[in-house]
Formats: C-alpha cells, sequence, structure tokens
C-alpha cells in the first residue's frame, strides 16, 4: 500500500506541474484580446480560414455557434465514412485491408467523430496505414477541438456581459492551432524517445527464439497515441490498446499517458476560475472533481489489491491481487490508477483488460463513466460539472427561500428545463437500449459470459456508448449490425443533445442583466458549496444508475462470496 501510495502521489503532483501552467495558456490562447501568441500562430490560422472559406469571424450567439459545429461534425462523419468504405483502394495499404462493411463503418466514423473511439474492430487488422493517419488520427483533433470550443464557449457566457458567446470556427481553429498540435508533438517526441514506434513500414519480419519467422504489425504509432490520450480520444492502433507494448512500453510511456489524458480536464477549470475572474471558485470545481475520483481511485485499487474473490474463495493466495488481465510491467497500482482515469476523463484507452476487473473494481469505471463529470473528455466532461454545479445552486436556492443565482446570473426555469433534458438523456440512452438488447437474441447472443457478469458486458457498452468513452467490457460479440448501429446512434445522443442544450443554457445566461452580490447571495467559492455539489452529483448518480448496478457487478460479487 505504501509503495502504491507514493506512485499516486508522484503522478498527482506532477498533474499539477503541468495542469497550472498549461490553465494559464488556456486562458491566453481563447483569449479576445490581443496577445503574443498571435504573432506567431495566426498566419497559420488565417491561412486555414482563407483555404476554408472561411470570412466572417465575429461572434454569435448560441443558435449559430450550434448551427456552425453540427455543420462541421457533418461534414467530416461524411467524409470519415467514404475512407472506410474505400481504404481498399487507397495508397499505403501494404497488408491489403479491405473495406469496412457499411454498419462497422457508420460505428466507426461516429465513433471518432463523437470523440468517443469506440472500436468495433482490431486497430492493426481493420485499418490502413493511410485511414489510421488521415481518419483516425485527424478525427481525434477534430473531435478533441469541439469538445474544447464548447468548453470554452460556455465559460465565455459565464464571464462576460455580451449576448454572444464566440465563434465556433475561431475557437475550433484556435484549439486545434493553439493546443493540440503543439501538445501533440512534445507528447510525440517523447513516446519515441521511450520506445514508441513511428513509422511508415506496415510489418517488420522477426526470428522467434524458436527459429520461426513472425510477422509484427508496425506504423505511426507514437503519433497517433499522443493525440489519443491528449484529446482524451481513447481507441488504440493496436487491438489491445495501451496494453500493447508497442503503445505503451514501460512505466515512463505509461506516466507519459496518464498526464497527457489528464493534463486538459484538469487544466480546464482553473482557466475557468481564471475567466470568471474568480479563482476560488475553479479550485473549488477542481477539488470537487479530485476528491471523487480520489475515492473511486481507493476503491478500485483496495478492490484489485484484495484479489479475485471467487480464487480467495477456493484458498488460492491473493498475496499479489487480482493480476488477470493486468501487464507486470504495470502492476495493480498504475493497472488501477489507468482504470480510474481513462474512464473519469472519458479516454477509453486502456492499459488492462476491464473485463477481468473484480466485481467490486469494475463499479468504478462503470460509476465513473454514470456520472461523465468528473474531469470528463475534452471541455464536455467539465461543462456537464458546470450544470451539476448551476443544479446545486437552483437546489440551495429553493431551501432557503431565495432566487438562485450563479456568477451574478439569476437561475430560471428555463435554464433547468435544458438542464433537465441534458441529465435525463444520458441514463436514457444507457438504459433504453441496455433493456432493448435484454429483450431480443440480436442482443443476447453477443453475451459470451452468462448470469451478471453477462449484464455487465451489455450494460458496459452502452454506459461507454453514451458517456463516449469507448472503452469496453472485452467478450461482447459487438461486431453486427444490431451493436454497430445501435451504440452508433447512442454516441450521436450522447455527445450532440447535451452539448446543444448546454450551449442553450450558455445562450440564455448571455441575456440576463448581471444582478448585484448581497449578503443573501449563496457562495460558491467555498468548501460549503463543494460539498453540496459532491452530494448533488453522487445523489443523482446513485439513484439513476444503482438498480443497473445491483443487478450487475453487485450481484457478482454477492454470488461469488
Amino acid at each position: 500500500m505504501g509503495n502504491a501510495t507514493l506512485q499516486f502521489l508522484l503522478v498527482l503532483m506532477l498533474l499539477f506541474v503541468v495542469a497550472v501552467p498549461l490553465a494559464k495558456y488556456l486562458h491566453l490562447a481563447f483569449s479576445k484580446e490581443t496577445t503574443k501568441l498571435d504573432r506567431f500562430f495566426s498566419p497559420f490560422e488565417k491561412l486555414i480560414y482563407r483555404v476554408a472559406g472561411i470570412k466572417n469571424l465575429e461572434e454569435t450567439g448560441w443558435k449559430k455557434y450550434s448551427v456552425s459545429l453540427l455543420f462541421a461534425n457533418a461534414a467530416l462523419l461524411g467524409i470519415a465514412y467514404l475512407l472506410l468504405r474505400l481504404q481498399n483502394l487507397l495508397p499505403l495499404n501494404p497488408g491489403k485491408i479491405a473495406n469496412m462493411e457499411p454498419t462497422l463503418s457508420f460505428n466507426t466514423a461516429v465513433s471518432f467523430m463523437t470523440n468517443t473511439n469506440l472500436q468495433h474492430y482490431s486497430g492493426e487488422t481493420g485499418l490502413t496505414i493511410l485511414t489510421q493517419m488521415i481518419f483516425v488520427t485527424m478525427m481525434m483533433f477534430t473531435s478533441a477541438a469541439t469538445g474544447l470550443a464548447v468548453a470554452i464557449a460556455v465559460i465565455r457566457a459565464l464571464s462576460s456581459k455580451g449576448k454572444t458567446i464566440g465563434n465556433f470556427y475561431q475557437d475550433y481553429v484556435r484549439a486545434i492551432i493553439r493546443i493540440l498540435l503543439p501538445l501533440a508533438v512534445v507528447v510525440t517526441l517523447f513516446l519515441v524517445a521511450f520506445g514508441v514506434p513511428q513509422t511508415l513500414d506496415a510489418r517488420t519480419t522477426v526470428t522467434t527464439l524458436e527459429g520461426n519467422t513472425q510477422n509484427i504489425a508496425l506504423g505511426p504509432v507514437a503519433s497517433l497515441e499522443s493525440i489519443k490520450h491528449i484529446g482524451t480520444n481513447g481507441g488504440g492502433f493496436f487491438g489491445v490498446n495501451s496494453a500493447h507494448p508497442f503503445e505503451n512500453p514501460n512505466a515512463v510511456t505509461n506516466l507519459l499517458q496518464i498526464l497527457a489524458m489528464w493534463c486538459i480536464p484538469a487544466a480546464l477549470p482553473i482557466t475557468y476560475g481564471m475567466m470568471v475572474k474568480n479563482r476560488k471558485q475553479g479550485w473549488v470545481l477542481f477539488g470537487t472533481m479530485l476528491a471523487i475520483f480520489l475515492v473511486m481511485l481507493t476503491v478500485i485499487y483496495c478492490a484489485e489489491q484484495a484479489g479475485n474473490p471467487a480464487l480467495n474463495k477456493l484458498g488460492f493466495s491473493s498475496a499479489q491481487g487480482s493480476m488477470e488481465g493486468k501487464e507486470v510491467r504495470f502492476g495493480i497500482p498504475l493497472s488501477s490508477f489507468f482504470t480510474a482515469l481513462t474512464t473519469a476523463a472519458t479516454t477509453g484507452t486502456v492499459n488492462n483488460m476491464h473485463d477481468t476487473l473484480t466485481p467490486i473494481g469494475s463499479l468504478v469505471p462503470f460509476g465513473l463513466m454514470m456520472l461523465n463529470n468528473v474531469f470528463g473528455g475534452e471541455g464536455v466532461g467539465f461543462v456537464n460539472l458546470l450544470m451539476y454545479a448551476i443544479l446545486a445552486v437552483f437546489l440551495a436556492g429553493l431551501m432557503v427561500g431565495r432566487t438562485p443565482e450563479f456568477l451574478g446570473r439569476k437561475i430560471e426555469p428555463r435554464e433547468m428545463k435544458l438542464i433537465v433534458i441534458a441529465l435525463l438523456i444520458h441514463p436514457l440512452i444507457i438504459l433504453g437500449p441496455s433493456a432493448i438488447a435484454f429483450m431480443t437474441h440480436l442482443g443476447t447472443d453477443a453475451i459470451s459470459n452468462a448470469g451478471f457478469h453477462g449484464i455487465s458486458q451489455v450494460v458496459y457498452e452502452f454506459t461507454s456508448a453514451g458517456a463516449n468513452n469507448g472503452s469496453g467490457f472485452e467478450g461482447l460479440g459487438d461486431n453486427t449490425p444490431f451493436w454497430n448501429i445501435s451504440t452508433g446512434i447512442v454516441m450521436l445522443l450522447g455527445r450532440y443533445v447535451s452539448i446543444i442544450a448546454l450551449l442553450a443554457v450558455a445562450g440564455s445566461l448571455t441575456q440576463k442583466q448581471p444582478v448585484p452580490e448581497t449578503m443573501g447571495t449563496f457562495r460558491t467559492d467555498n468548501a460549503t458549496f463543494g460539498a453540496i455539489l459532491i452530494g448533488t452529483v453522487l445523489i443523482i448518480g446513485a439513484l439513476t444508475f444503482f438498480p443497473v448496478l445491483v443487478l450487475g457487478p453487485i450481484a457478482e460479487f454477492l454470488s461469488i462470496r
């Protein structure tokens, strides 16, 4: 336990070293005022605007911002689908990989466009080098930029006094050129330095110890790994993801990947505090997310360290914990940390197989995806927490008989209706399709493990899709038309309904006249509000999802004790 604690503390200290200066950089990168960054980045951005035919960069209201977002994403989705359907005809295909069939192409294109990166195919055998680069890597940049642009637009709406929330295309291009590309270059160089391959060779032939020959898949792995973590995308160049020794060779690359997927989600609440000119409130939101995360991390580590309860019952030693599905080079501490973080930040990349977690340990990835606001994906997770913060203020205001206010703006029925829509869509798109899957053989035929674990497999798949996470409970035969289409629809709804609802909330708040702070104003920048916010998040999450967790991981735990 002491060694694990030291490892966790090291990661946390490095996170603060990275997140605080990154938060200041984010604030500077999206500033309305002219900054030193403009001198370097503006020429590149102007070239992109000229090539794309974007002439108007005036700030807009939430409706036009949303339309621009949907248009850009729809165009990229169409291009992605065509690339997958035609990849056999394109160059850089030395492995002679065939085109994807229509439903898998739909699922894969939607998956990467929605920042989910759920893969119903094996990375090295399903895509060519060209599609790995111009489809997967490109979509990892654009989907992450979409989420980051939304977060900045919502924060801007809360901090400004105008009736606009920004220009989507400007925020989108800045997110890619000023944030994602520079970070990706730095992380790529570090990964290459520590053993991750970066080459256009598709295969290499080696001689095994027995004297046989073996073909090993290669490719531009490091560049994909960098943006998949920085953009909280997930997925992987290889089928086994960051458990593969080429994607994640050692403890150093594992640490780099953890910091890469955590840095922007951790920096955003601090950036928020800077932009709204209330840094305490930013740190309260950061502390709220960190507190929930640390509790979840403790649960999964203790559960995995205690060993598999089924084997314990048979009298096997649990001195080394439950190492099933885990890489020896990472051990239980870093495997537990990676699992908790990849589902908290909705990255979805894995360095161990979640299907092999102990029943109590599996509650953590389930819970973090179901909450979908503990750091969360690139921007959207933080915006979800802001939604809960507004809800907490509203509930607190009702209890004291005062009109609730958030950052000087009254919270009224219109905002609450939109927030309720965003709150309800998440469990609806998880529990509804799960029920349908259990009611038809098209869903149940994919289950490889009967009983309570089979229930977990199905619910996990839709939870991962609905939270735009992308990790999976492996063992589910999900590459079928039913699963490709159903999870594709869930990913679209999970991504865009909440985004549009939250942009509408932001637009509504910009229309309100600021209310001066008084002695009766409920403060949102202290520990009391942090405790209320944690309670709001956990109570709503428990009331919504606890029954289905009882049928899956909890029932499985009780059945093998």
